[in-house]
Formats: structure tokens, C-alpha cells, sequence
């Protein structure tokens, strides 16, 4: 996969931003940024976008700015010029994709169909826009391509916000997820940047659907492990013995002996392991490779350092 497209499925969420004045173009990016999507996709729905997409890309280098609503080879050509990194296109524009794909900028034009994704993949492209997302069936529409379409991602955008994000993002044939519920029209136009750093937050902790999975106590032998299940079994947390711990319900785990974490490790759920691991390390978290476990290529559990408050954490990927 591209490296830009792979950056941008590592963050799973890509603002489409359409900016009437390219003077706020730099607090916006810094908002984004502070909010924790350091890409954007600016659509060339107003006469302003090259200017802001310009602005972006030399303020920012490293943002991925892309252009977006681009539907003709001469809009192309424009975000080329203006420092875009990729381009989206609403629908499947044979023209565009050809031009962008001999110039080596990466593409994702909008499909909704079986017949625009085979004309997609006739022309080697392995991301596609899936749009207008709800109006085409959803994340129904998704699963149903999924199956004669496994090679494909797809970054779902039209009437996805914070209600029905997590139904996407869970998807394994969803790269990134595009939405403007987050960088409204009027909160960049009154310059809202408080704002939108704070749903930008709220939207990155959403992609990943966090939940506590259990936690893990670190117990000094067999005997010392089934005497702590014993106690927790009174409290209504049945006990299955496991060969290196016993699951006291499937909250607590009580470890045989020494384990990770000087006290005992937690374990937290979420989506997609390998995103999660991604956001993780951009906060200072580093994941241990030797404790990783991955199905079908792709992270299922990692533990991380460092430790929190003597405890070891390890991200799942939820069932």
C-alpha cells in the first residue's frame, strides 16, 4: 500500500474540510494537529482550497494534506501545484484516477458499487472511497463487498459522525474513516479552534473504542493464585484455571507467579490494535514486539512500556 494511505489508515480518521477563507488555514492545521489528526482533507468546494491546502502543507510539512471534490484533471492539477499529498474524488472519474496515477499521486476516488471497485482494482488501486456512505447502504453495503473484495480498504465518508463512527471503524475493510463533524464550516468561519481541538479528541478516542478489558494481579505461586481466586469466586467472579493464570470472570486475572508489571498489568481493549498501537506510540508509549500476537496479519494483543503506577499495559483487539 501507498505510504501515505497506510499514515493516513494508521490514524483512521480524516477530516474533510471545506474553508471558505485559506487565512485560517494555519490555526486550523495547528487545531488538528493539537487535536490529534495531523491529516486533512481539503475539498475544492470553494474558491479558496488550493490557497488553504498551500498554506497547510508549508506551515505543516509533515501533515498529510490532501485534496478532496476533485472532479476534473484541471482541479488535479491545481492540488498538485498547492502541495497535496493525495486526492479524493466523489466518484469514479477515469480521467483523474489515470492522470493522478501516471503522476504518482496517490488516489482515492468514490465508488458505491461492484462495477466501480472492479474498475478500481483493473487499474491497481487498493483504497477506495466509499461514498455517500450512508445513503449507499452502509456498513451493510461494506460487509456485502467485503466478500468478493477482500483485497480492498475502503474510507467510508457521507453521514458518518460521532453516533455511528464505531460501526466503521471496526470494520477490517475500513482504512480511515472521513467526516466533518468535527471541523464544521461555522465553527472554522468564527474560529472556533478551541473547539475543534476538543471534538477532534473526542473523535480520535471514538476511532479507537477503548474499554477496559481486565485487570491482572501478579501472584507469587500456584498456591498464593488459587487462594486470591478463592476470595474473588465470593464475590461472585468464578474462577477458570488456566496454565499460567486463573480468570476470575473475565475481569481478573490472577498471574501463577511473576508476570509483566511490578504489581500486575491491565488490559485494554479497542478496535484495531495496530491503530491503537499507532496513536499509543505518537503519546509516548512504546509496544514491546517479543509480546505481540497477530491473526490473519494483524496485532491482536501488544503490551506496552512504560508501566502506569506499577502496573504493565497491553492493548486487545476486541472480539
Amino acid at each position: 500500500m501507498n505510504p501515505i494511505l497506510k499514515k493516513l489508515g494508521a490514524i483512521g480518521l480524516v477530516p474533510v474540510i471545506k474553508i471558505e477563507d485559506a487565512s485560517k488555514a494555519l490555526p486550523l492545521g495547528k487545531a488538528l494537529i493539537a487535536g490529534g489528526l495531523p491529516c486533512a482533507e481539503v475539498t475544492f468546494r470553494t474558491a479558496a482550497a488550493a490557497d488553504a491546502i498551500r498554506a497547510m502543507t508549508e506551515g505543516f510539512p509533515d501533515m498529510l494534506v490532501g485534496a478532496g471534490t476533485v472532479i476534473s484533471v484541471e482541479l488535479a492539477k491545481k492540488a498538485q501545484a498547492a502541495g497535496a499529498k493525495f486526492i479524493v474524488s466523489p466518484g469514479f472519474n477515469p480521467a483523474v484516477v489515470d492522470w493522478c496515477l501516471a503522476e504518482g499521486i496517490p488516489v482515492v476516488p468514490g465508488v458505491n458499487n461492484p462495477s466501480n471497485v472492479e474498475a478500481g482494482l483493473e487499474r491497481g488501486l487498493e483504497v477506495l472511497k466509499f461514498f455517500p456512505a450512508e445513503a449507499s447502504g452502509g456498513v451493510e453495503m461494506l460487509d456485502a463487498l467485503a466478500g468478493p473484495f477482500p483485497q480492498v480498504q475502503f474510507m467510508p465518508t457521507g453521514g458518518i459522525g460521532a453516533n455511528n463512527l464505531a460501526d466503521y471503524v471496526k470494520r477490517s475493510n475500513v482504512l480511515a474513516v472521513g467526516g466533518s463533524w468535527m471541523v464544521k464550516a461555522d465553527m472554522i468561519e468564527r474560529g472556533d479552534w478551541e473547539g475543534i481541538e476538543r471534538l477532534c479528541r473526542e473523535a480520535v478516542t471514538a476511532v479507537h473504542g477503548f474499554t477496559f478489558a481486565h485487570l491482572g494481579i501478579n501472584g507469587e505461586n500456584e498456591e498464593a493464585a488459587r487462594k486470591a481466586a478463592g476470595i474473588f469466586s465470593l464475590f461472585g467472579f468464578p474462577p477458570k484455571e488456566g496454565t499460567s493464570s486463573i480468570f476470575c470472570g473475565t475481569e481478573i486475572e490472577v498471574m501463577k507467579g511473576p508476570f509483566r508489571g511490578s504489581m500486575g498489568h491491565i488490559g485494554i481493549k479497542c478496535w484495531n490494535a495496530d491503530r491503537a498501537l499507532a496513536y499509543l506510540e505518537t503519546q509516548g508509549f512504546r509496544g514491546v514486539e517479543e509480546t505481540a500476537k497477530r491473526e490473519k496479519g494483524s496485532l491482536s494483543v501488544i503490551y506496552l512500556e512504560p508501566e502506569i503506577a506499577g502496573f504493565a499495559l497491553h492493548v486487545v483487539k476486541a472480539k
